[in-house]
């Protein structure tokens, strides 16, 4: 399996460890943002997030047209987190008469839908964290014809569920509507399918799949997402903006340029960490995230330990794990202090009841099987009865 991991080992869903040469590449001095020297950079990463985002390649020269390919699909880089360019796709593609539902089953979902209802009539189907959403009562909504969108987490990091878009993705084909995705913490990491599933916005973050820094973010639009938001615009329906109006953007795209100062190094950082993920290969990186996250599951579950995602669905890049009876964050504390492994803690009403294990970014097979042997030293600690002969390496094997 290679060489044994030493150190640290940074198991968290985001944000993810940056490599030596993205810190390295942050450093740079700054450069001014309507030079040729940083439209080289946007062009070589709008190239690569189309890679991440599993679009049709594009050219890495500036004046080529990095952002578009042959499928309809423009990346917008946007310079704010995560939540910033879900903000972007919501607002400029609806208005406030346009109706959304937003099915959710953890906190980030919950987002989608207040993001939504600030800008659209939105139906938020709250569902159980980790509980698999009901495809026929969503049906059962769409076929009323009253909405024009649906929009969902697709990879649900608080309680480690990855939601059924492609069936999503069929139901809204079938009812003629719009398909929004958060995919924050799926793109780079998880399968991740624009074009078969017809989907008119896809989001990532920078931070998480894709091993980049905190703070920057992508959207891929695609040709009738930019139609509905024009529309909108030109008829003075559409919701008011400013610093996330898409059509500055637009404006400014094809020139390899955003409309306003861009976040400069972190973009040049988000560059080196994509130009990782070109080298080791899309679908390579989904099967590691994949190998370690079944080797988590599978040794966890051989334990006794039960999971808060409904089994099916449950996530290659996070691991939603509840403690047994007598354990509680003392032991994440713990493990932190005296075995350098970080998870992370469960959020909201779950607090103190569960664990999270990364599975993400550029996380090695060896750091994770480190890291799980530390995380049961420490459940021995606590007064956990786990075997002293488990073979951690044998849950991993590819």
């Amino acid at each position: 399996m290679g060489v044994d991991h030493q150190g640290p080992c940074f198991l968290v869903p985001g944000p993810v460890r940056m490599n030596d040469a993205v810190l390295a590449a942050m450093s740079k001095p700054v450069m001014t943002a309507r030079g040729p020297e940083y439209r080289d950079v946007m062009a070589e990463l709008n190239s690569l997030l189309r890679l991440a985002f599993n679009l049709s390649p594009s050219s890495l020269e500036r004046g080529q047209e990095s952002w578009s390919g042959d499928d309809g699909y423009r990346i917008i880089v946007v310079s704010g987190s995560g939540t910033a360019a879900t903000e972007m796709s919501l607002a400029n593609r609806l208005c406030q008469s346009d109706e959304i539902l937003v099915p959710s089953n953890g906190k980030f979902g919950e987002r989608v839908a207040q993001i939504a209802a600030t800008f659209a009539d939105c139906t938020h189907l709250k569902y159980d964290w980790g509980k698999s959403f009901d495809l026929e009562e969503i049906e059962q909504y769409l076929s009323t014809g009253a909405f024009e969108a649906l929009a969902f987490c697709h990879n649900e990091t608080s309680s480690g569920i990855t939601q059924d878009a492609a069936a999503l993705a069929d139901l809204c084909k079938h009812h003629d509507v719009a398909l929004l995705v958060d995919a924050i913490t799926s793109v780079g990491g998880l399968p991740v399918h624009p074009q078969a599933w017809g989907a008119e916005a896809i989001i990532v973050g920078a931070q998480k799949c894709t091993a980049g820094p905190s703070g920057v973010s992508a959207l891929a639009i695609s040709d009738k997402w930019v139609t509905e938001s024009k529309r909108r615009k030109e008829d003075d329906s559409a919701n008011p903006s400013y610093y996330l109006d898409v059509h500055a953007a637009l404006k400014k795209g094809s020139d390899d340029q955003t409309p306003w100062t861009p976040a400069i190094n972190l973009t040049i950082g988000w560059v080196e960490a994509l130009r990782v993920l070109s080298e080791e290969g899309l679908e390579e990186r989904w099967n590691r995230c994949r190998t370690m996250a079944v080797g988590v599951r599978s040794l966890f579950s051989s334990l006794g330990f039960e999971f808060l995602a409904d089994e099916g669905h449950r996530s290659d890049t996070v691991t939603a794990i509840m403690y047994p009876d007598g354990i509680d964050d003392a032991w994440r504390s713990r493990l932190q202090n005296e075995y350098q492994t970080y998870v992370i803690g469960a959020q909201d009403h779950l607090k103190g009841r569960m664990f999270r294990i990364g599975s993400m970014g550029e996380t090695s097979i060896e750091e994770m099987v480190e890291g799980c042997e530390r995380m049961l030293s420490c459940f021995r600690d606590h007064g956990l009865e786990i075997p002293d002969d488990v073979e951690v390496s044998s849950y991993f094997n590819r």
